[in-house]
């Protein structure tokens, strides 16, 4: 069995693998350009997702899994996946803890006014005049109220914040106060004193927040996007900050990435930029191969992978 590596996997890791797969022939290379005839003998592909041609399908004759190493998955070549029969999977659950924690590190820091205060610190100016809030009492509403959403609204609830979610169904999550299905969105912006977008990009989420869904939120509501940059109709974002519909927007991800010099988001004091960073973590390899080395298992055993299966005419 040939398992090929297309995502830059750290030594230790690949060590293990070696050692706990003594039959089975790794592959490891850093990225796609340099795989070469390697994916024609392959039978399992790791990848972080970005990378995967119908170029490559076609050479991966014996291709029969893909793991992507990461939750994105947009941009994978799903029909021809779809028409060779491939299963995928991906890495849905492990980013939860980082993301829910920058996420909390944002809504204080907004809360508490830091860059303001790094500001007044590198002027060497005290001023006790600036504002202060409270996250206490406050609502947080989470678009997306899967395993990264439910960190979010579990930590919130540290903070005694009542937490509103949106998923597909309507149907009740854990550490939600209230769930509400997409047509009555309308009713977590309104109610949201933070609104937290963790959507992938899907054809049903594709520029889900509009200007008008902007200016139904409260105009001293903060924004929050760590999902997918495409969820939001960026130009439309900058409208609403500029007409000053929302008071702040933090931004881990954008329509096109990294974020072009002279964008406006950089220089302005109502937004935070990050650079696509929320999930970072020394933990993210470890936690990802966990869900591989379960779903080989599996494979080895002569069973389909089904942690995390990504159902390919959802995209998701």
């Amino acid at each position: 069995m040939n398992v090929v590596s297309s995502a830059r996997v750290r030594p230790e890791i690949q060590q293990e693998l070696l050692d706990d797969y003594p039959n089975v022939h790794f592959h490891f290379f850093e990225r796609m350009e340099i795989v070469g005839s390697a994916l024609e003998e392959a039978d399992v592909l790791i990848t972080y997702g970005e990378d995967v041609t119908e170029e490559h399908l076609q050479a991966a004759k014996k291709l029969k899994w893909i793991m992507v190493i990461s939750a994105g998955v947009e941009q994978l070549p799903f029909q021809a996946i779809k028409e060779k029969g491939i299963i995928v999977t991906n890495a849905k659950g492990i980013h939860a803890i980082p993301m829910a924690e920058y996420t909390l590190s944002m809504m204080l820091q907004v809360a508490r006014n830091a860059k303001r205060l790094i500001s007044l610190e590198q002027e060497q100016t005290w001023d006790r005049r600036v504002p202060m809030i409270e996250l206490n009492g406050q609502t947080v509403g989470v678009l997306g109220a899967g395993a990264i959403g439910q960190e979010i609204a579990r930590l919130a609830k540290a903070f005694r914040m009542k937490t509103i979610g949106m998923n597909s169904t309507g149907r009740t999550v854990s550490s939600f106060d209230q769930i509400v299905p997409p047509a009555s969105v309308d009713t977590l912006l309104k109610n949201s004193d933070f609104v937290v977008s963790v959507l992938p990009f899907t054809k049903r989420t594709e520029g889900f927040m509009t200007y008008e869904r902007f200016q139904l939120m409260k105009p001293s509501a903060v924004f929050i996007n760590i999902g997918r940059g495409k969820t939001v109709k960026q130009t439309e974002l900058l409208k609403a900050l500029e007409e000053k519909a929302i008071s702040h927007a933090v931004l881990d991800v954008f329509e096109e990435e990294p974020l072009e010099e002279n964008h406006p988001f950089w220089t302005m004091d109502s937004v935070t930029v990050t650079p696509h960073l929320s999930g970072i973590s020394r933990q993210y390899q470890p936690r990802a191969f966990a869900i591989f080395r379960e779903n080989f298992d599996s494979f080895i055993a002569g069973n389909p992978p089904l942690i995390n299966r990504i159902n390919l005419d959802e995209g998701y």
